[in-house]
């Protein structure tokens, strides 16, 4: 296949969001909040109360795995990438 040297580029609030919100019971209270600094980026997502559980996972493992993806994809965009749980 041709490649015209440039790569799709995920926008990574979408892709938290997606996520996130096929995790939870009340994906439509979903809310992913992206601030950008330099290089880097910071990713906020608050949920629903009661699906707070959900999105950190026994010992954190679901919020460590949204995290390894998507620092997976913003090394590759060039970026450093943090995601927050917020209450």
């Amino acid at each position: 296949m041709a490649s015209n040297g440039r790569r799709n580029r995920v926008e990574l609030s979408s892709l938290v969001s997606y996520m996130a919100s096929h995790l939870v019971d009340q994906p439509e209270l979903v809310n992913v909040k992206q601030i950008e600094a330099d290089d880097s980026v910071i990713l906020e997502i608050r949920v629903a109360p009661d699906d707070m559980g959900k999105v950190i996972g026994r010992h954190g493992r679901v919020a460590r795995a949204l995290r390894t993806v998507t620092k997976a994809i913003a090394v590759r965009q060039g970026k450093r990438a943090m995601v927050e749980i917020v209450e």
